[in-house]
């Protein structure tokens, strides 16, 4: 099929799904501008109008509901095709979208990816870092991590790893070198926290309540960066600072309690076939993800 007409088919149906060009134009990474010449050119090659349009909002026209769902069947049957014929492949070929927790994008993700590359040449990869609540079915994306399975059955869910977390200050903050016995001690200084991940719970035999001003921020880069720049204390992926430990300048705070693990888990829509290129990406990150 004209690669062409599936790209204006694929613009077409995220603008009927999302409501907007705007927000189509970010998940397509695309100009709003090209998404409007994408479905102009559109609706003159069929010589109807798919959109009644005013200032606000988009809705179909009766001929773009009956577009939209030949449309959807058009590109599940060039994906299908696509799969197989990719099976057919002795090397995994193709681009592959990832989406990854921003964190990730510290250098977790650098040896699986540069393993990708090296081993298999044809394969191509777009990778978009974020820690904002993502739709997966709107993104498109081949492949997304994340840290808790997806109900949906349209989806494969696979567990990667599991990592712990754990209490970090900075080096220079007053709490690196205070004798730490209960969690009241640090009721006096700024907690950070990320406003996406849910509560922390410590567990030990003594008792000690948490009561301190908060901070939230929505990006593990930025939380990982003020905690390291002594603004406050914070729980933080133990894989993700490691280095930070290592180095000196930062310190982990109460060693002897414990803090749930976080498991980081593959998600992929479920397909009649796994294309090659996927199922090398997964077996990458198994591997190097079990070295951390």
């Amino acid at each position: 099929m004209n690669t062409k007409l599936l790209r204006s088919l694929q613009v077409f149906i995220s603008v009927t799904d999302s409501g907007s060009m705007s927000v189509a134009a970010r998940e397509l990474h695309m100009t709003v501008s090209a998404i409007s010449q994408q479905l102009r050119k559109l609706e003159h090659d069929i010589g109807l109008s798919l959109f009644n349009r005013n200032t606000r909002s988009l809705s179909l026209t009766e001929a773009g509901r009956i577009y939209y769902e030949t449309s959807k069947q058009m590109l599940e049957t060039a994906e299908l095709a696509q799969q197989k014929i990719e099976s057919l492949q002795d090397d995994p070929t193709g681009k592959i979208n990832i989406i990854a927790p921003e964190g990730f994008g510290g250098g977790l993700l650098s040896e699986p990816l540069k393993k990708l590359c090296e081993e298999f040449p044809k394969i191509t990869i777009s990778l978009t870092v974020t820690d904002e609540p993502k739709d997966i079915i709107a993104s498109s994306a081949d492949l997304v991590l994340c840290f808790a399975p997806v109900s949906d059955t349209n989806f494969s869910s696979l567990e990667l790893a599991t990592w712990k977390r754990i209490l970090c200050v900075s080096a220079r903050h007053p709490l690196a070198n205070e004798a730490l016995s209960s969690p009241a001690q640090l009721n006096s200084h700024a907690y950070i926290t990320h406003r996406h991940i849910e509560d922390y719970v410590m567990q030990h035999d003594s008792e000690g309540e948490l009561d301190t001003q908060r901070i939230d921020v929505n990006s593990m880069q930025t939380l990982i960066k003020l905690t390291q720049d002594g603004v406050g204390y914070a729980v933080l992926p133990e894989p993700e600072v490691r280095h930070l430990l290592k180095s000196g300048e930062m310190k982990q705070l109460f060693t002897e309690w414990e803090l749930p693990d976080y498991t980081v888990y593959a998600v992929t829509p479920k397909r009649e076939l796994v294309p090659a290129k996927i199922s090398a990406a997964i077996t990458c990150l198994q591997d190097l993800f079990a070295q951390i």
